[in-house]
């Protein structure tokens, strides 16, 4: 069965393993896949990733992260724009997610970028998710 949009089943992945408990997540790999893990990576979203190669596509392994008190880091995940409606921003339209307290992620000219580092820079590109 294929998959029509695979970044939205990447994230539905990881919103469900959180609300499980799940230590880790397995994804179908991809570059924009593993681009968008190092992003939340480096926003303290997940703890870390790892690509896994096999014969085909290989995966993506994601660990997650938790509170003290158990409760999953990520509060909200939402795919912005999808297959049957791209969403684009330019870099002086690009608006916080919940004042600042979330990010979302951009597609750029010069790769995935959170919505604070495409503003800095005044590049704008298609909005792929937000996160909270």
């Amino acid at each position: 069965m294929s998959i029509s949009d695979p970044l939205a089943d990447m994230l539905t992945r990881i919103r469900n393993a959180g609300k499980a408990k799940h230590e880790s997540v397995d994804i179908p790999g991809s570059r924009l896949k593993t681009a968008l893990a190092n992003v939340m990576k480096e926003q303290g979203f997940i703890k870390n990733y790892k690509f896994i190669k096999d014969n085909k596509q290989g995966t993506i392994r994601i660990y997650l992260k938790y509170e003290p008190n158990d409760r999953h880091v990520i509060y909200g995940i939402k795919r912005v724009s999808k297959p049957s409606r791209r969403v684009y921003v330019g870099g002086n339209e690009i608006r916080p997610v919940l004042n600042g307290l979330g990010i979302s992620v951009l597609s750029t000219s010069r790769g995935l970028l959170t919505d604070r580092q495409a503003a800095k820079e005044n590049i704008g590109g298609e909005v792929l998710c937000e996160i909270w």
